[in-house]
């Protein structure tokens, strides 16, 4: 993140920042950065843009304290436009809106992709210390199991009412079987067009 490499020239010193959530990927509001801009955000992990109206250095969340921590930066294949994946201490909008653009940005489910790639990186970078890890170092074999198992549970929980266990259950079922697909080599996304591919000839 820190080698950025920008064509200040081209853009008069001034580049544009797209501001997108880490894990909704929704785009929060777009921003200018100048290279001190840049250092200062790099320095602080908090987004700093260079006000245009006021000729200054502003700090998002400054007044507000609403901040966007920065998780990562890269610049587009131009080297003109920067990418900042941001985690929002709050609101983005001066207005009080989630976005800039007046969406709505809490949507959970796409957090799913985040968690795929945490369980990508278990695999790919194992330690003692990951439950994840230990279940592909098991194999095949004790992953499907194990999803053999929380689906049993969910099973049980659904037939009574306690909405907190059947949650939680759920959640269990949802993570082992990505860690399923992802000891398959499957991507969630195949099982998409699957679905896709029967809705569209339903």
């Amino acid at each position: 993140m820190n080698n950025l490499n920008i064509d200040f020239e081209k853009v008069e010193g001034l580049v544009p920042a797209v501001i997108q959530d880490e894990e909704s990927n929704k785009v929060l509001m777009l921003g200018y950065m100048n290279q001190e801009a840049i250092d200062v955000t790099l320095e602080t992990k908090n987004v700093t843009f260079f006000s245009r109206t006021k000729q200054r250095l502003w700090t998002k969340g400054e007044t507000s304290g609403n901040f966007l921590k920065v998780k990562s930066i890269t610049v587009d294949c131009d080297n003109d436009t920067l990418l900042v994946k941001v985690k929002p201490t709050g609101p983005v909008c001066h207005k009080g809106d989630d976005t800039c653009f007046g969406e709505i940005n809490n949507s959970k489910t796409l957090f799913i992709d985040h968690l795929r790639a945490i369980i990508k990186d278990r695999k790919n970078n194992p330690t003692d210390q990951s439950y994840t890890a230990s279940l592909f170092a098991k194999g095949i074999n004790k992953i499907a199991q194990k999803v053999g198992e929380e689906a049993v549970e969910i099973v049980i929980e659904a037939k009574d009412d306690n909405k907190d266990l059947f949650l939680g259950e759920a959640a269990d079922l949802l993570f082992h079987y990505l860690i399923l697909l992802e000891a398959k080599e499957m991507e969630l996304d195949e099982v998409m067009e699957v679905l896709i591919k029967r809705h569209r000839g339903s």
